[in-house]
């Protein structure tokens, strides 16, 4: 089901139920809800509780653990721009050696498994080796 203004919610569920039908069942596929949508003091005071309890900020979208490999996806609308926090969290997850990826496309989801070694019980159609 697709809603209205929501594209990187709409991209998000497409990925996550491609993600769970390409990878392992064994894999766990994980959003942090990092974000109070909620305006206003009672939202800014909820926000402060959750990063007390370790929410980060810039905190990627989606978190892929599989086989003993963990990706952190970024998903972005088609002309969405990362924030600050999230290139920091982006370049500090890199230099601690663990897969990032920026994704804009079911695509993009599928080419960051095969480009960070996932194996996938499907692949994007524009990875695929010529027969």
């Amino acid at each position: 089901m697709k809603r209205r203004g929501t594209p990187e919610a709409d991209l998000q569920r497409a990925v996550v139920q491609a993600l769970r039908l390409a990878l392992p069942r064994t894999a766990i596929i994980h959003h942090c809800a990092n974000e109070v949508a909620e305006a206003g003091p009672r939202g800014a005071k909820r926000q402060a509780i959750l990063v007390g309890m370790g929410v980060h900020a810039g905190f990627a979208d989606l978190m892929v653990l599989c086989d003993g490999r963990i990706l952190f996806l970024e998903l972005k609308a088609p002309k969405g721009q990362l924030r600050p926090n999230q290139r920091a969290f982006r370049d500090t997850v890199l230099a601690q050696g663990f897969g990032w990826a920026l994704v804009r496309t079911l695509d993009d989801a599928l080419g960051a498994l095969a480009d960070h070694g996932f194996t996938a019980r499907i692949t994007s159609p524009a990875r695929r080796p010529a027969p």
